[in-house]
């Protein structure tokens, strides 16, 4: 595993893991590695001091940070709107598509609502004028 300081070309800099340099680079070039803060592909290696150990001596250990703090503003304003979403909409699960077109049609009552649907049920919602948006996330679930 090597871990990178990435940089898009927005200039937002994060981190990654990749199974190697040849991994990272595979990937890079299928524009198959996004910025974690704007989603643009135009991504690249950043600077970064490598760590070297000195002799038998180990290098002092990071301060713990669980993993579940946001390490950024952008990670902080996703997880408030991920929670303020979860908080003030139904989840209708897999009838996502059936229940969004029955409130648009107003047979259903109107109320925020989220769920899944695929990909073929939401083009052909979008197509039909039902208003609905994909979330940068999954709700109810616990992500990485």
């Amino acid at each position: 595993m090597i871990h990178y300081a990435l940089k898009c070309s927005e200039d937002h800099r994060f981190e990654s893991w990749f199974q190697s340099a040849a991994a990272f680079d595979k990937l890079q070039a299928a524009g198959m590695v996004a910025c974690a803060v704007c989603g643009t592909s135009a991504v690249d290696r950043d600077l970064m001091a490598p760590r070297v150990s000195h002799g038998s001596s180990k290098p002092a250990p990071a301060p713990a940070k669980p993993l579940s703090t946001p390490a950024s503003p952008a990670e902080k304003a996703l997880a408030d709107l991920k929670a303020h979403i979860e908080k003030t909409s139904e989840d209708v699960g897999r009838d996502f598509a059936r229940e969004a077109r029955a409130i648009h049609l107003g047979e259903a009552p109107s109320r925020a609502i989220r769920g899944e649907a695929k990909p073929e049920e939401a083009r052909k919602l979008v197509e039909d004028g039902v208003p609905i948006a994909p979330l940068p996330f999954r709700v109810g679930r616990k992500s990485n």
